[in-house]
């Protein structure tokens, strides 16, 4: 049974991952702002029958900073980089947000590689002008306090987590802040400037996916409200569609029992 960190050289730099447990793999890419650790409850409940790939994403965690934009498709050979360096052939994978949009793009263009996809909290769409500008404001916002600090902290927080963790999950919240404050400016301006500003409209490309899909929600989620998940959902055919009403935009973190018991539902499926 493995039970260790690894860096792994790809395309967009090195990538540090944490692997553990033994079995048919899963890759774990979390949102913008979170290292791999967002996939803690995940690996701790999944481990004894599959071998977990937790990845701190391009110029996130412990992985290389970034010096520069990049694509989705980018983002997806990176994953490919990662299973060849590994040894795995095919693998499941488990997204949130950034995340999400990664899996939908590596099911779409590389389907002999994929096993299954649970999609999290993402979105098939370009961004509107509106989150262009929040997003903008945000990194202007960070920029000059050379860091993710207060009050900036709070805006993420709103932005993040819903009326329910933010009233009654101290801790989610706590750790959700702390792992915001880690980022580097530089490395979050090049990955926002990619994740959100140039990411385009993926309904088309999403539609040729045709390994088992699941999409899950957060019924709280102001970045991506269930409309935007409803559209994941019907882009790809046959994706199966959950929404869980006590959770926003970090379900696995904010609700992990209940993000378990899908999952356990769908792969054994």
């Amino acid at each position: 049974m493995i039970d260790e960190d690894r860096g792994v050289p790809t395309a967009l730099g090195t990538l540090r991952v944490h692997l553990r447990g033994s079995g048919d793999p899963i890759v774990m890419w979390p949102s913008l702002l979170m290292d791999h650790t967002l996939w803690q409850a995940q690996v701790e409940h999944l481990s004894d029958r599959f071998t977990t790939v937790a990845v701190d994403p391009p110029g996130h965690g412990a992985s290389s900073a970034l010096r520069r934009t990049f694509t989705l498709d980018e983002c997806a050979g990176a994953v490919i980089d990662l299973l060849d360096a590994l040894g795995f052939g095919r693998t499941h994978f488990l997204g949130n947000s950034w995340g999400a949009m990664v899996g939908a793009t590596f099911a779409a263009r590389h389907p002999d590689r994929v096993l299954t996809s649970t999609l999290m909290n993402g979105t098939a769409s370009a961004a509107p002008r509106r989150q262009k500008a929040e997003f903008a404001a945000l990194l202007a916002m960070a920029k000059l306090l050379r860091g993710i600090r207060p009050p900036l902290t709070r805006s993420v927080g709103k932005a993040f987590l819903g009326p329910t963790s933010l009233r009654t999950r101290p801790d989610v919240v706590a750790r959700v802040i702390e792992l915001a404050r880690r980022n580097d400016v530089r490395s979050l301006t090049f990955a926002v400037t990619s994740v959100v500003s140039r990411r385009p409209d993926q309904r088309a490309l999403l539609a040729s996916v045709r390994t088992p899909v699941l999409v899950i929600g957060g019924r709280e989620d102001a970045t991506f409200p269930p409309r935007e998940l409803e559209e994941v959902a019907a882009a790809i055919p046959g994706a199966e569609l959950v929404f869980l009403e006590d959770a926003a935009h970090l379900a696995a973190l904010e609700v992990p029992d209940a993000v378990n018991k899908l999952l356990d539902g769908f792969l054994t499926r």
